[in-house]
């Protein structure tokens, strides 16, 4: 999971060196990408006769998943170009809280103190690093919000059906491959963007761009998010997702112009000794409640 948010956090960087790509051509171009890396990688390692089966088969979870991907994949990139990256980041750090609270709707799950703990000072820790970066409430600036909201919810969302559909194997079921669910995100994403690209403007360079994007920072962290969903709690995953935002912070100061101020700095302390305290006390349980949970 520490390798997905690490991936996952070069978006801002690299959409910085973008050139004439607009809003929805940008989404298009690096979620066709996406899905021609995971047709390419799904079927090339389980046989493209056996991806389209469970394609097919998948039931509703699997395809509710792939929805919640497909919002993921398109209303993040929306959301940039239509407001500060700041407001996406601050918006994005309520996932843990709509985790934690799905998955106690859904699932019934009873969350210890620490995490309620961990998800409050995370949460502080990000509305400080860029509290003082947040725009000054234009309209745009308010549609903006109102997408990347959309964004947690959907993975709140996504944790949770993992969740639902890993709990098929105690009751007896045999759970869904969730994986081809990240592949239904990224087709639904580029043909529902594909209409509202056209007429395409992007040059070569941010074509070879998004396309890097679709492969380095969706396929493959997607895919591996999906296998990490299968042993941590959703919570618990929510909130390491928190790390592409100080990931993000580092990779614009590496690849910009731009420096951490104070604020970063200390807002992503307190967002990094959340989670270390978080998993800290996770390992201290004993073995038999380990196992139990």
């Amino acid at each position: 999971m520490l390798l997905v948010t690490l991936l996952w956090s070069i978006a801002g960087v690299v959409t910085r060196h973008l050139d004439t790509a607009g809003t929805f051509e940008l989404t298009f171009w690096r979620s066709a990408a996406n899905a021609v890396a995971l047709t390419l990688l799904l079927g090339g390692q389980r046989g493209f006769g056996l991806l389209g089966r469970q394609l097919r088969q998948g039931g509703r979870v699997l395809w509710l998943s792939g929805l919640c991907w497909t919002v993921m994949f398109t209303s993040f990139m929306v959301a940039l170009t239509l407001t500060t990256v700041a407001n996406v980041l601050i918006t994005m750090s309520l996932a843990p809280l709509f985790t934690a609270l799905i998955s106690r709707a859904v699932l019934g799950q009873r969350l210890p103190g620490r995490t309620w703990a961990a998800i409050v000072v995370a949460g502080i820790g990000v509305a400080w690093m860029y509290g003082s970066q947040v725009g000054g409430g234009s309209p745009r600036d308010a549609v903006g919000t109102l997408v990347a909201l959309s964004v947690p919810i959907a993975g709140a969302t996504m944790w949770t059906l993992l969740q639902l559909n890993a709990r098929g194997a105690v009751s007896g079921q045999a759970p869904n491959d969730m994986t081809p669910a990240v592949l239904i995100g990224a087709v639904l994403s580029a043909l529902l963007t594909l209409p509202l690209a056209l007429p395409f403007q992007a040059s070569a360079s941010d074509i070879g761009w998004l396309t890097m994007l679709g492969v380095v920072q969706l396929a493959i962290p997607c895919v591996l998010a999906v296998a990490a969903g299968k042993v941590l709690r959703a919570p618990e995953a929510s909130l390491l997702g928190l790390l592409e935002i100080l990931f993000g912070v580092a990779w614009t100061w590496l690849g910009t112009t731009e420096s951490p101020t104070p604020a970063v700095l200390g807002g992503g302390g307190l967002v990094l000794a959340a989670l270390v305290a978080n998993e800290a006390m996770a390992l201290r349980r004993p073995a038999a409640a380990r196992a139990a949970a």
